[in-house]
């Protein structure tokens, strides 16, 4: 049977638009492209077309894209998450300590942190915790308020003399003031008429003051039943001890039941933080770097909006002056790893 002529050339014609031969094959030449041509004119859009597949390769790949002003990484999550709470080295505030010296928790004791937290932990599900409770739903909300104004305005004091180390003549006044009028008309502080006096209410330690004097880094270390400290902070407590005005009470049948109401009434506070660390994977780094970036925050973040000029002399930073921990000398810590 014959057979159909297989036709040797395309009689499709070409759109008037298009090269005419652009879709056009000769016998025994190459299979026709399926798309048209590109014409001369259009050869700089090729190369911006190749350049920009080139680019998209390069970006698909597992280096990290680069930023064309710069040679270094895009920054991870982590910092710029730092970078937007302590600024950078070029935008950053002066009165802050450099990232070098910030670099985080510093916890080399940590399996011995570790054991005491769970500790801590014990002894609050079993004693504080169950107090506190019982503490909230008995005592009246207005009492309770009673109370933690009373032992706030206790404090006083201790701020006032921490100010004034510090070089804080203004606020050392103001936790003065605060003092005087809450322990008069505030009735031995149960009230707070320095608050509706506006008259602003700080708190300042001997640990944040070696923390302004410039013992920025130092080793967590946990308490057995004070809980999270530094070894800082552990000094500042010796320092703060002679200043509370519930030691300079000599009757213990009435020293030690303040002393106890106290720590219901801080535990009674920390009560809308349990569901948090409830859930938490670990509550340990929880509990350990929440604290931290607090105890941070209280001596630097507050020391950046004072005015520079309220400091001393002897109280400014050096611009050389050593980011190497006071602290950071080999101690073996009993129990510790």
């Amino acid at each position: 049977m014959p057979q159909a002529p297989v036709p040797t050339e395309a009689t499709t014609p070409a759109p008037a638009s298009e090269s005419p031969v652009a879709d056009t094959a000769t016998p025994g030449g190459p299979a026709p492209e399926s798309e048209a041509t590109i014409a001369p004119d259009d050869d700089a859009a090729a190369s911006d077309g190749v350049a920009a597949v080139a680019q998209s390769d390069t970006a698909t790949g597992e280096t990290p894209p680069l930023d064309p002003q710069t040679t270094e990484p895009a920054q991870s999550d982590a910092e710029q998450a730092f970078a937007d709470i302590y600024g950078t080295q070029e935008y950053g505030d002066p009165n802050l300590p450099d990232a070098a010296e910030m670099p985080g928790t510093f916890d080399p004791w940590e399996r011995y942190n570790r054991r005491m937290h769970r500790f801590n932990n014990a002894v609050d599900r079993g004693i504080a915790r169950p107090l506190a409770r019982g503490y909230v739903k008995v005592v009246p909300r207005p009492v309770r308020l009673g109370v933690s104004n009373f032992f706030n305005n206790l404090s006083q004091p201790l701020t006032m003399v921490n100010s004034l180390l510090q070089g804080k003549p203004k606020q050392a006044g103001q936790s003065l003031g605060r003092f005087l009028l809450n322990s008069t008309v505030g009735i031995g502080g149960i009230f707070d008429p320095a608050s509706r006096a506006k008259i602003p209410q700080k708190s300042e330690d001997f640990g944040q003051t070696l923390g302004v004097w410039g013992w920025k880094r130092s080793r967590y270390f946990e308490l057995p039943l004070f809980g999270p400290r530094t070894v800082r902070d552990v000094f500042g407590m010796a320092g703060d001890a002679p200043l509370s005005p519930l030691r300079q009470v000599e009757a213990d049948r009435i020293r030690i039941p303040l002393q106890g109401l106290q720590l219901v009434d801080v535990r009674a506070q920390l009560l809308s933080t349990d569901s948090l660390r409830e859930g938490a994977e670990d509550d340990y780094t929880l509990v350990r770097d929440a604290w931290s970036q607090r105890r941070d925050y209280q001596i630097f973040g507050d020391r950046a909006k004072a005015d520079g000029s309220d400091l001393p002399d002897y109280l400014r930073e050096d611009e050389d002056d050593s980011t190497v921990p006071v602290d950071a000398i080999p101690v073996v810590v009993p129990g510790g790893g």
